[in-house]
């Protein structure tokens, strides 16, 4: 199992999202549950392309963290 990591961001209309490992794959959705999901449809179908061109499929290297500040 290969885990992406996926950056969900609220819009006018709901949500998107996007992997800083895949370029190009993205998503959208009217909550953060649909966003997640269609994000790994997205994911599937583009690694699935990938494959099927010959092309390598990236291995996850992004993460993520929090950085507290005073408001």
């Amino acid at each position: 199992m290969t885990r992406y990591l996926i950056i969900i961001e609220e819009t006018d209309s709901g949500f998107s999202a996007y992997s800083p490992d895949l370029p190009g794959c993205v998503a959208t959705g009217k909550s953060t549950a649909e966003v997640e999901r269609e994000m790994h449809d997205a994911i599937e179908f583009h690694l699935e392309g990938l494959r099927l061109a010959g092309l390598p499929v990236p291995e996850p290297r992004s993460l993520a963290a929090y950085c507290e500040v005073a408001a």
